[in-house]
């Protein structure tokens, strides 16, 4: 009986640890994957020249525990965002737009002087997106603002020269465009009159010069009022952004780019504010054809109508947008228009509240006639009305005016930037050369130059290019034209400062 009662207590051991484990496993192994991980991880690797962005189902796991995959996002838009230089010399010059109070955008970066005197440009960083095959790159008006040399990095580690194509200061949106020997990836654009409060998004940039840095967000606010009360129509999320990702992409989880990266609160570090993509796919056209964007104007001052100002002026509906002042002289003048008048269509089309009315005439052109529909005193109107053109934040003689198709290689002449002078006997000692030694003083660098960019710097002895030696400045001439924009030219060189030759490369460009 003992046997018997100690093989019962052993079986019945077994068991309850049995059950035990059964409860202790299934408590802390983790729940089931519920969908497979995306199978077009890679599928525009079969493509020369993909389109980045895939179908919703291939970066948001479906079903109530999905969730969404932001590495899947990062790998497909990594390849088409780009970091800019833009740099200029001397000091800032004087914003052309408006003031930014509590709100900036995250752009510059502080000037770092050069040694030995030489000139320090000012430089200023920025992110950008590829839009086409072709090399058309959208960013902000405010990251480029002013460049006399605009540098795009793209994701491969290749650096281009870019090239302004246009730019709109009142949306803060620029165009530019590089040429690469090949077809470049370039990204989808998304609906951004979809978005809704709560949703996800992502940012991609180049904050504090970090490369491809990606910050994940929801979307906190839609239709934000900046600076321009009446264009602005700013998405607000919680997407960390910060200097160096002004231009950058806001995607959204299908991996299409729904806004612009421009602006964050000076107040807090969660608040950031983008330019809806749609903003920037309707001017695009202008932008490539024009180098700038003209808007129609009517001339008058408008509000929207809130249950207060209804029952104050007897208003018999809600909607629409009320005249508050006419400018003299406008258009709206010569039609007609007074305050308190309510302008309720725009060629028979609604106008619900005074930005509807704002975009309407925007997006018509400078000498179009538009028919506005009014209440006057209760008594329904009619005018036509011949637009003029929206004043710009900046005069049209200063915008861009690059055309889209130009390249590098249409300008002059190669040049390096260097102002040399042959060694003799009466400058050598002066300038620490050691005796016998042959070559070409630097004794300037033009600032923004392929010589400054590359390092090259004032009192340091240019010996040979490509290994062969340069002992008169014809003969530096004459190597350096027979060059092509693009090349890449070994240069050698002494550096007194370090009493050793040192080997830089620079790439040519023309002048």
């Amino acid at each position: 009986m003992t046997r018997g009662f100690v093989w019962l207590t052993a079986g019945l051991a077994a068991a309850v640890g049995l059950l035990l484990g059964v409860v202790v496993t299934g408590v802390l192994s983790p729940a089931p994957t519920l969908v497979a991980p995306p199978a077009m991880a890679h599928a525009g690797a079969a493509s020369s020249v993909p389109t980045i962005g895939a179908a919703p189902s291939a970066l948001v796991p479906g079903g109530p525990a999905g969730s969404p995959n932001f590495a899947d996002i990062a790998e497909r838009l990594n390849p088409v965002v780009v970091n800019i230089d833009a740099s200029a010399r001397g000091r800032r010059p004087r914003p052309t737009t408006q003031p930014r109070r509590r709100i900036e955008t995250p752009d510059d970066l502080p000037e770092v002087p050069r040694p030995r005197g030489q000139e320090a440009p000012r430089r200023g960083t920025g992110t950008g997106f590829i839009i086409d095959r072709d090399g058309h790159i959208l960013t902000n008006h405010h990251v480029i603002e002013g460049a006399e040399r605009i540098t795009v990095k793209l994701a491969d580690g290749r650096s281009l020269r870019a090239l302004p194509v246009g730019s709109d200061p009142d949306t803060d949106i620029a165009l530019i465009k590089v040429d690469a020997p090949s077809p470049l990836p370039h990204a989808t654009l998304g609906n951004s009159d979809t978005l809704r409060v709560g949703e996800w998004v992502v940012a991609i940039g180049n904050p504090l010069s970090y490369e491809h840095t990606l910050t994940v967000g929801v979307v906190s606010f839609i239709g934000r009022k900046l600076f321009d009360s009446s264009l602005d129509n700013y998405i607000q999320t919680d997407a960390a952004i910060s200097f160096g990702n002004s231009g950058g992409p806001l995607i959204n989880l299908r991996g299409e780019i729904v806004g612009i990266n421009s602006a964050v609160s000076r107040q807090a570090n969660n608040i950031g504010f983008a330019i809806p993509i749609n903003q920037a796919r309707a001017i695009l056209p202008q932008l490539r054809s024009e180098g700038r964007v003209s808007r129609g104007y009517i001339g008058v001052a408008l509000r929207d109508v809130d249950p207060d100002v209804q029952a104050s002026l007897g208003l018999s509906r809600a909607d629409g947008a009320l005249v508050q002042d006419v400018t003299a002289g406008s258009p709206g003048a010569r039609a007609g228009l007074k305050p308190y008048d309510l302008i309720t269509a725009v060629d028979e089309e609604p106008v619900r509240t005074n930005s509807t009315l704002i975009r309407a005439i925007a997006e018509r052109k400078p000498g179009v006639t538009a028919r506005l529909e009014f209440l006057r005193d209760g008594r329904p109107m009619e005018v036509a009305v011949k637009l003029a053109e929206r004043p710009g934040r900046v005069a049209p003689s200063t915008a861009p005016t690059s055309p889209a198709g130009s390249r590098l290689a249409d300008a002059d002449p190669i040049e390096l930037g260097l102002t040399l002078i042959e060694i003799d006997e009466s400058n050598a000692h002066r300038f620490d050369v050691p005796s016998g030694m042959t070559g070409l003083l630097v004794q300037r660098v033009e600032p923004l130059s392929p010589a400054y960019e590359a390092g090259i710097l004032r009192g340091q002895v240019l010996l040979e290019i490509n290994r062969r030696a340069v002992d008169s400045v014809a003969g530096y001439r004459r190597i350096v034209q027979a060059s092509h924009p693009g090349d890449v030219l070994a240069v050698f060189l002494y550096d007194p400062d370090l009493d050793q030759r040192i080997i830089h490369t620079v790439r040519t460009e023309p002048r």
